[in-house]
């Protein structure tokens, strides 16, 4: 197992826009998102009084299956007294979750396009685009997010 396999999907995603159907809950956001790379829309849950999110910020995101630089699977236990080495170092807000649903667009045109719904404790992301690009996510799989904001 390496790294690479251990990594499902990353970008770089632009904020468009930030709870236009209003905000529901008073630390939650909701970002909508396009990212440069890939063509992906992004929908994501952020718990904005850990880590403010604002109108046009760019950020990375990196959905992994293990924290582990040399991308062997973790147990999904984060201890802050483990002096390893983990990719989480290097990002500012992360999130542990599972993928709750792959859905498939079978409208006419749109073919080859996927959407991973993944719950990270009831903050919900939805990640859409070409199916290539999502091919690692699986019903059932745990995954970790990391965002980390990018200065431009």
């Amino acid at each position: 197992v390496s790294s690479i396999r251990a990594m499902l999907f990353e970008d770089i995603f632009d904020v468009k826009d930030i709870d236009p159907d209003g905000k529901k809950f008073e630390r939650v956001s909701r970002l909508f998102c396009d990212s440069e790379s890939f063509k992906m829309d992004l929908i994501l849950d952020v718990n904005t009084q850990l880590y403010p999110v604002s109108l046009g910020d760019k950020f990375r995101l990196l959905v992994t299956t293990s924290l582990r630089e040399d991308g062997m699977p973790d147990d999904g236990d984060y201890l802050s007294t483990d002096q390893s080495p983990s990719l989480a170092d290097a990002f500012e807000y992360v999130m542990y979750g599972k993928v709750y649903r792959i859905e498939g667009d079978d409208g006419p045109g749109d073919s080859g396009r996927l959407a991973a719904y993944i719950s990270y404790g009831g903050l919900l992301m939805r990640l859409q685009g070409d199916a290539n690009n999502l091919h690692g996510f699986e019903v059932d799989l745990n995954v970790y997010l990391l965002m980390k904001k990018l200065a431009f």
